[in-house]
C-alpha cells in the first residue's frame, strides 16, 4: 500500500487507542521492524524507547523466537483448551514454575494483562466464596494504580486520577488506599499504617489486595520502597486477604530482577503476568497461584470449579513464542544487562534533574522517567523525537523509557540524549 493511501485509510477506517475519532492523533506508519530499530515508510530508522509499551525485550525479528514460532506454526496453530491439552503450555507452566523458583504451582492462561487482572479478581472471588465468606465481594487497591482496560481492571484504576475516572458510576464499587510514600531508594517510613486502618475497618467485606510491586507504571511511573509489600503481606495474612502482584509491565527483568516482587521478602497469592511473556510477539498472559489455592477456589461451597475460559486460552503459538522468550532470558545475563542498561540511563537522565521544568527523575533497572511540572505537548515533542530518530511516547507530565535489553550501547546514549534535548528545545520555547 502506498504512503498516503495508509495514512488515509487508518484515519478513515481505524481507531487507535486512547485517541479522538473526532480530531485524531497522527500516526506513523512503520514499514519493518528489527532489533531496536522501527524504520518508517521512508527506511528511517526509529530507535524503539518503549519496546512497544514494556513487551519487546529480545528486539524485533529475534531469530531464535522467529524460528521457534514457525516450527509450531507447522505442527499447529491453535485447538481449544477445554478437554485439550498441548506440549507448549505444559512446557511453559513448567518454564514459569522455574522462573519463579516454585512459588506458584498452578497456572491459568488468557488473552491480556487486562484479563489477567479479571481473572486473578475472580479467583479472590470464588476463593471466599469456597471459605464461605459471600460477604467479601470488594478489593481494596491503590491511588495511583493503573490495572488494566477491562471493567473490574478499570474499577481497580485510581478512580480520580486516571484514564478511567469517568467511568466512576457505572464501575464495581472497591475500597482505595494511599500509594505507598516512600521512595524505593530512600528509609521506609511506615506507610502501611493506613492501608492497616482500611484493612481493620472493611476486612469483612475485602476479597483480595492488588498492588503493582515497587513500580506503579501508567498511574504515575512511581517507585516505592520493597518493605511496603512485607508489611502489606503480613496484614493480608492476618486478615485472611488474598494479596494479588500484578507483574504484567513489571515482570521479566525489567526492574532488574526477573519479578518485582523479589525485592521484597514475600511471595504473593496470586501473580498477573503479561505484556513481555512472549517477548512482544504475541497477546498472551498468566495467572500463577498455588494448588491449596486453586483447590478453595473450586470448592463446592461456590460454583465448584474454576468459571473462566477464553476462546484463545493457551494458544500454542502463543506459547511456544513464551517459552522461548524464557529460554533467551535464562542464558542471559540479566541483572548485568539490566544493571547496564540503568547506568547509562542514569548517567544521562540525571542531568535532566537541573532542568527547571523537571519536576523528578526516576530510574531503576530498564525504566527512565522524567517527570515534569506542566504536562506535555505530546505532539510536539514527538516530533522532535522522530526529527532525532527515536521513538518515545510521553503521557501527562511524564516521558519515560523502558528500551529492550538487547538495545546497544550506541543506541541507548542516543535514545537518551535526544530524550533530553528533546525535552529542553520543546520547553525552552514555552
Amino acid at each position: 500500500m502506498e504512503f498516503e493511501d495508509l495514512i488515509k485509510n487508518d484515519k478513515k477506517l481505524l481507531q487507535h487507542p486512547y485517541d479522538s475519532s473526532i480530531s485524531p492523533s497522527d500516526t506513523f506508519p512503520i514499514k519493518r521492524a528489527e532489533g531496536e530499530f522501527l524504520y518508517l515508510y521512508d527506511n528511517k530508522p526509529l530507535i524503539d524507547g518503549m519496546s512497544s509499551w514494556w513487551c519487546v525485550i529480545h528486539g524485533y525479528n529475534n531469530n531464535f523466537i522467529n524460528d521457534a514460532l514457525k516450527k509450531q506454526i507447522e505442527r499447529m496453530s491453535h485447538i481449544m483448551f477445554g478437554g485439550l491439552t498441548h506440549e507448549p503450555a505444559v512446557n511453559l507452566a513448567e518454564n514459569l514454575n522455574e522462573i519463579i523458583k516454585g512459588r506458584f504451582d498452578k497456572f491459568f492462561y488468557c488473552d491480556s494483562g487486562s484479563v489477567a487482572v479479571e481473572v486473578a479478581v475472580k479467583m479472590a472471588f470464588q476463593y471466599q466464596m469456597g471459605k464461605g465468606n459471600k460477604k467479601r465481594n470488594k478489593i481494596l487497591s491503590f491511588k495511583g494504580a493503573y490495572h488494566g482496560d477491562t471493567f473490574m481492571a478499570m474499577s481497580l484504576c485510581d478512580p480520580v486520577n486516571s484514564m478511567h475516572k469517568d467511568f466512576g458510576g457505572v464501575l464495581h464499587n472497591n475500597i482505595f488506599a494511599p500509594r505507598p510514600k516512600s521512595d524505593f531508594f530512600e528509609k521506609y517510613n511506615n506507610d502501611h499504617l493506613e492501608t492497616a486502618a482500611l484493612l481493620e475497618e472493611n476486612a469483612e467485606n475485602i476479597a483480595a489486595v492488588i498492588i503493582e510491586p515497587v513500580v506503579q507504571g501508567a498511574g504515575g511511573m512511581w517507585f516505592y520502597h520493597p518493605e511496603f509489600l512485607n508489611k502489606i503481606k503480613s496484614l493480608c495474612d492476618y486478615y485472611d486477604i488474598l494479596l494479588i502482584f500484578d507483574e504484567i509491565a513489571t515482570g521479566f527483568g525489567r526492574t532488574g530482577k526477573m519479578f518485582a516482587f523479589e525485592y521484597s521478602n514475600i511471595t504473593p497469592d496470586i501473580i498477573c503476568l503479561g505484556k513481555a511473556i512472549t517477548g512482544g510477539y504475541m497477546s498472551f498472559a498468566a495467572v500463577g497461584t498455588t494448588k491449596n489455592i486453586m483447590d478453595r477456589v473450586c470448592s463446592p461451597k461456590g460454583p465448584g470449579a474454576f468459571m473462566h475460559g477464553p476462546t484463545f486460552m493457551a494458544n500454542p503459538l502463543a506459547c511456544e513464542c513464551a517459552n522461548a522468550s524464557i529460554r533467551l532470558l535464562k542464558q542471559m545475563e540479566l541483572s548485568k544487562t539490566l544493571s547496564g542498561i540503568q547506568k547509562i540511563i542514569s548517567n544521562y537522565f540525571s542531568e535532566a534533574s537541573e532542568f527547571p521544568f523537571v519536576k523528578d527523575v526516576r530510574i531503576l533497572g530498564g525504566i527512565g522517567v522524567i517527570e515534569t511540572f506542566e504536562d506535555v505537548n505530546i505532539k510536539t515533542l514527538t516530533d522532535k523525537f522522530i526529527k532525532r530518530g527515536v521513538w518515545v511516547r510521553p503521557f501527562k507530565n511524564l516521558v519515560y523509557i523502558m528500551p529492550p535489553y538487547i538495545i546497544s550501547e550506541k543506541s541507548l546514549k542516543k535514545l537518551c540524549k535526544s530524550v533530553l534535548d528533546g525535552l529542553w528545545e520543546d520547553f525552552s520555547k514555552k
